[in-house]
């Protein structure tokens, strides 16, 4: 049986809520026209990427499944998005950094075999990740987001996957770099904002509901991991027919998995308690 609908997570990592509402053009620009609504979401504690990554999939917080900083790396044990999507019969791609791989597919990552693959069990049915290995704070050692927009496109054309992710670096290694209020940040939001605009209508085209959001917020320190709102707050733009809550509503970042799976007809787990905001 085909899944309810087709979904997109894009997750640019590292942006505070601030910046995504005054520096994103084209997202806001959706949304004063009706395309799309926004919200305000808040990540989970510690609001580190790993961590988030890992809640982001499963549905529960880092105490639950064991991820507790970047340097904790194994394949979690929770049913996360991938696992449960493939069950349904829906095929899934993920564009991302490598730490999704291994917490959804097999852990450690192996730089030969698990860089591209396809596997038709799943769990991650169509995987194109990538390293970063050497990243500092002179080398951010990150790709083209144009080219991953265009890898996670050709994933959507050439296997018909049902729910596809995500994941760039750009702004968060940005945000290390030089905080989030500079000129750099400015004209970094400005390009990511322009490069995914040239995207997002071919997905809606092409069927897709997409979501738009952060794993985390970060500080004009560059931090992040901590509990305050610039830390864990972030902005969530819906492309889709459904109905949610008050703009006004501080979402969860726990109701992300939950709402995806809603969103494609899949049932949603015991261990995903949150409710989902999308109907």
């Amino acid at each position: 049986m085909p899944l309810k609908s087709k979904l997109l997570l894009i997750i640019l990592d590292g942006v505070p809520y601030r910046n995504w509402r005054r520096l994103m053009g084209n997202l806001e620009g959706w949304v004063q026209s009706g395309e799309a609504r926004v919200w305000q979401m808040r990540s989970v504690l510690p609001s580190t990427s790993a961590c988030c990554y890992a809640s982001i999939h499963t549905g529960v917080p880092p105490q639950v499944h064991g991820i507790h900083s970047n340097e904790v790396r194994f394949r979690v044990e929770q049913p996360d998005l991938f696992s449960e999507i493939t069950r349904a019969g829906g095929k899934t791609g993920a564009v991302t950094h490598s730490y999704w791989s291994e917490f959804f597919n097999r852990c450690p990552f192996d730089l030969v075999e698990d860089m591209e693959y396809d596997e038709p069990g799943g769990p991650i049915t169509h995987g194109r990740f990538h390293t970063m290995t050497g990243y500092n704070n002179k080398n951010q050692m990150t790709p083209s987001d144009i080219d991953l927009f265009a890898t996670l496109t050709m994933l959507t054309k050439r296997f018909s996957i049902d729910y596809g992710i995500l994941h760039t670096c750009t702004l968060d290694s940005m945000g290390h770099r030089y905080g989030h209020d500079c000129i750099e940040m400015d004209h970094a939001c400005y390009a990511m904002d322009g490069m995914l605009a040239a995207f997002l209508p071919r997905w809606r085209a092409a069927g897709y509901e997409v979501i738009v959001t952060a794993d985390h917020g970060q500080t004009d320190r560059g931090h992040h991991g901590g509990r305050e709102d610039e830390q864990q707050d972030f902005a969530l733009y819906y492309f889709g027919t459904a109905s949610g809550p008050e703009s006004s509503v501080l979402l969860d970042q726990l109701q992300l998995a939950p709402t995806i799976l809603g969103r494609l007809g899949v049932p949603v787990p015991s261990t995903m308690t949150a409710r989902a905001f999308l109907e």
